[in-house]
């Protein structure tokens, strides 16, 4: 089963948060980094999205990266 390793997102993102409650509502664990409050961690997610801050950007346990998606997205990926 792929699993969450990660969450780059911010607060203020509308996307994040809806991504950040589907989760909850599965118990779905996740670790989340506020890209606004750790610089490393907003150079990876520019690194990941071809020099730009899309977020929410999701990375699996299977190396697969999901990058603003939307709820339908989630649960077919994480079988939810």
């Amino acid at each position: 089963m792929v699993e969450i390793e990660v969450i780059y997102g911010t607060e203020w993102c509308g996307d994040c948060n809806r991504s950040k409650k589907f989760l909850d509502e599965n118990d779905v664990s996740y670790k989340w980094i506020d890209i606004d409050f750790d610089d490393k961690a907003k150079e990876k997610a520019a690194e990941l999205n071809g020099g730009k801050w899309r977020v929410p950007t999701i990375v699996f346990s299977d190396a697969s990266i999901l990058r603003e998606p939307s709820n339908e997205e989630l649960g077919e990926k994480l079988d939810v």
